[in-house]
């Protein structure tokens, strides 16, 4: 009944850590040493492995996302400020801040709503177009060098 398949030996955790940690599937192709295309078919073959992959990607996706609206919005952390002045070395606790990103910002609202961020602009027109135009016919002969068409 063919060869045996490789997913008999999968750890679903290992699949959860790679796909939280946002790895590809041509990634975890090459980390199971398997084809990308064995992957495909162990998501259409076995429900937990393709769940288990999804659920992990939304957790990495969800990161991201969270990650982009703080850099549109701008945000602060705590830090230590370590200096060392004459040999003296002290650690001050400060806030960090960082201004939002307008870079950010276009590409949350591009992507968040589109009808009303996109770069191309729809504008209707109404009324009448007039387009005037001389003919001219020139009826002489045209000169082909001495020879026949």
């Amino acid at each position: 009944a063919g060869q045996p398949t490789k997913f008999t030996s999968i750890n679903l955790a290992e699949v959860t850590h790679y796909a939280q940690s946002g790895y590809t599937d041509e990634e975890l192709a090459r980390i199971f040493d398997v084809t990308r295309t064995t992957i495909g078919n162990w998501k259409n073959s076995y429900p937990e492995f393709f769940d288990t992959l999804k659920s992990g990607k939304l957790i990495a996706d969800s990161k991201v996302e969270a990650s982009l609206y703080q850099r549109a919005c701008g945000y602060s952390h705590p830090e230590v400020h370590i200096s060392n002045y004459q040999g003296k070395i002290t650690k001050t606790p400060i806030i960090k801040h960082y201004p939002p990103d307008p870079t950010s910002m276009i590409f949350w609202l591009k992507n968040r709503q589109k009808d009303k961020w996109r770069d191309k602009q729809e504008l209707e027109l109404s009324g009448e177009l007039t387009i005037m135009a001389t003919i001219t016919v020139d009826d002489k002969p045209l000169d082909t060098g001495g020879k026949k068409e």
